[in-house]
Parts: C-alpha cells; sequence; structure tokens
C-alpha cells in the first residue's frame, strides 16, 4: 500500500538550489526547474526560519510547525522575478536581516510550470537553503 506522504512527494516539482543574501533586505532564490509564475511570486507560499525566533525577515522559529497563519505576509515581503527564467527569484523584505544570524528559506507549493496542485516541500538535502545574515 501506497502511503499518502510519498505518493505525494511523487508529484514533479521544482527544488530550491539555493538562497543568497544579495542586499540587507533581499534573498536570491534559484530552483533546479522552471517554476509556474503564480506559486512561486506568492510571498504566502515561502517561510523563513531563524536561530532567533520569528523576528526581522524571520516568520517562524526553529522548532516551529509550518503553518498559513506563519508564513511569510505580503506587508512583510514581496518576491519577483529576477529574470525571464522562471527559476530565479528576488524576495524582497521591508526589514533587514540581522547580521550573524542564521536564516533558513523554506519555500512549499511552488509548482513546476504549466502545473498546479503541488501540496509539499520545496526544498530537499542538497538545497543550500541557509545562510548567516550580513
Amino acid at each position: 500500500m501506497l502511503n499518502f506522504h510519498a505518493a505525494r512527494q511523487m508529484v514533479p516539482h521544482p527544488i530550491l538550489l539555493e538562497a543568497t543574501q544579495i542586499a540587507s533586505n533581499q534573498i536570491l532564490l534559484t530552483y533546479d526547474k522552471r517554476t509556474d509564475l503564480s506559486s512561486a511570486t506568492n510571498v504566502s507560499n515561502y517561510w523563513i526560519r531563524s536561530n532567533m525566533g520569528p523576528a526581522d525577515i524571520a516568520s517562524v522559529g526553529m522548532k516551529d510547525a509550518l503553518t498559513a497563519e506563519n508564513a511569510i505576509r505580503p506587508d512583510m515581503a514581496t518576491i519577483t522575478p529576477a529574470d525571464n527564467s522562471r527559476m530565479r527569484y528576488i524576495l524582497t523584505f521591508r526589514v533587514n536581516a540581522k547580521s550573524g544570524v542564521m536564516y533558513t528559506v523554506l519555500p512549499c507549493f511552488v509548482n513546476l510550470e504549466g502545473m498546479t496542485g503541488f501540496r509539499g516541500e520545496n526544498w530537499a538535502p542538497f538545497s543550500r537553503n541557509m545562510f548567516i545574515g550580513n
């Protein structure tokens, strides 16, 4: 018998390859495949975890579960394409990241280009989705 979680993870989906801080309030996100523009630019499909808890750019602490209530909100940040690749996006916050704080970018529900309905995480063990604020 195939369990729900295993079946869900077999749905093709883009994986976040890297999150790089490019300015005090901006993160460049790079995916491994072309994404659906609507789901990739929905800021509510992103969480930032911090070792300092939910503060500044972070929406969740290290032990907090990801929920709709603690996702990044439109009043906190925006996300826009960095180019026409549909693989690179810039997440811009209204406040700056704190220097020396460890952050982890956690995208969910981002679909492949031309697809909808993915309901899982968009990171993997090889994702370089952590950075130290500078």
